[in-house]
């Protein structure tokens, strides 16, 4: 994986093969942050990265500036690979080895971001739970904004109360909620 843009462009990151992600393809991650370049500046902003894998996400917010990012997933190997990138990118960030559903039951944190990239097996009802709960508990910031990478296989999260829009790059979906 590579990073796309910022102060790290370029940036080659290998991740070792055992560990069990499904990075976001760099024409994906591209898009995405080409629509968050146009509405947020990410120096000012608080970012959660749920389901964090490889932190392919997390780097992309640091290259841009991001200095307040807090990541959770369960997998050792991934929590481990991404405070090591963290200190070879010399970044400060928050990592959190536990469940997210477990997590977003018991902490009472609020951000100004947040990215979930759960698997893209998950069950719909998986996917509406991660929403509920971030909205349900009041995770966001008053103009803060959910965002969920799901495969275009996916049920449809456009049903979802909070649902504001979805973009598609080839197989993967980013659907945006909001409080």
């Amino acid at each position: 994986m590579r990073i796309i843009s910022g102060k790290y462009k370029s940036k080659r990151i290998m991740a070792p093969k055992k560990l069990p992600i499904r990075p976001t393809t760099d024409i994906a991650k591209e898009g995405l942050f080409n629509i968050l370049n146009n509405r947020i500046h990410f120096s000012d902003i608080s970012v959660l990265d749920l389901f964090s894998g490889s932190g392919n996400i997390t780097y992309e917010f640091i290259s841009r500036g991001t200095k307040n990012i807090t990541v959770v997933d369960q997998h050792y190997g991934c929590v481990k690979f991404i405070k090591e990138t963290s200190e070879e990118l010399e970044a400060s960030i928050a990592v959190i080895k536990s469940e997210v559903f477990k997590y977003l039951e018991k902490v009472n944190l609020k951000f100004d971001l947040i990215f979930a990239d759960p698997p893209y097996d998950f069950s719909d009802e998986q996917f509406a739970k991660i929403v509920d709960l971030v909205i349900n508990n009041d995770f966001l910031e008053e103009d803060g904004v959910l965002i969920v990478e799901h495969s275009k296989h996916t049920g449809n999260l456009k049903d979802h109360p909070n649902f504001t829009e979805d973009r598609r790059y080839g197989g993967s979906v980013f659907s945006f909620f909001s409080k």
